[in-house]
C-alpha cells in the first residue's frame, strides 16, 4: 500500500504498544505490514487519557466516507484477533483501516488500491472512541 498524503496522525501508547506486540507476532511478509509500521513510526504518541475526542484509535466507531464513490459508511477499526467477519468491522490490517488509524474528524488520508487507482477516505465522525469512555485498556 502507498500512501500518497501524510496527514498528521495522533496513536495513544496502549495501542502502540498493543499494534507493535501484534505486529511483531505475525509473518514479516503478511501484506500491509510494512505500510502499518511505516504509520506508527510518523504517529505522534500520547496518553490515552490525554487523547483528542475526535481521533481515531482501535476500537472506535468511525462514521467515514469512502471517495471518489462518496459512500458513507459506519464501522469499528478492530484487531484482527477481534474481526468476526461482521460487515461493520474493519481490521486495522486492512488498507482502510491502516488508512484511518490516527486521524481525527475531517481529515482525510488516500492509498492506492491493488488496480493502480487511488481510493481516499474522510472522517465524518467518531461516534465511539475507548478512550474518551474511559475504556481503553482493551
Amino acid at each position: 500500500m502507498e500512501i500518497t498524503t501524510q496527514p498528521d496522525i495522533t496513536i495513544s501508547e496502549r495501542n502502540l504498544e498493543r499494534l507493535e506486540d501484534m505486529l511483531d507476532s505475525l509473518p514479516a511478509n503478511q501484506p500491509g505490514m510494512d505500510a502499518l509500521h511505516q504509520e506508527l513510526d510518523r504517529a505522534n504518541i500520547a496518553p490515552p487519557e490525554q487523547m483528542p475526542p475526535d481521533v481515531v484509535t482501535m476500537n472506535s466507531r468511525i462514521r467515514f466516507v469512502v471517495e471518489p464513490a462518496g459512500k458513507e459508511m459506519e464501522m469499528t477499526l478492530v484487531y484482527p484477533d477481534d474481526f468476526a467477519g461482521q460487515k461493520d468491522q474493519l481490521p486495522v490490517t486492512a488498507s482502510a483501516g491502516i488508512a484511518m488509524l490516527g486521524l481525527a474528524v475531517g481529515q482525510h488520508n488516500e492509498w492506492c488500491l491493488p488496480s493502480g487507482q487511488t481510493a481516499r477516505v474522510r472522517i465524518v465522525d467518531v461516534t465511539y472512541q475507548p478512550e474518551r469512555s474511559g475504556d481503553y485498556m482493551r
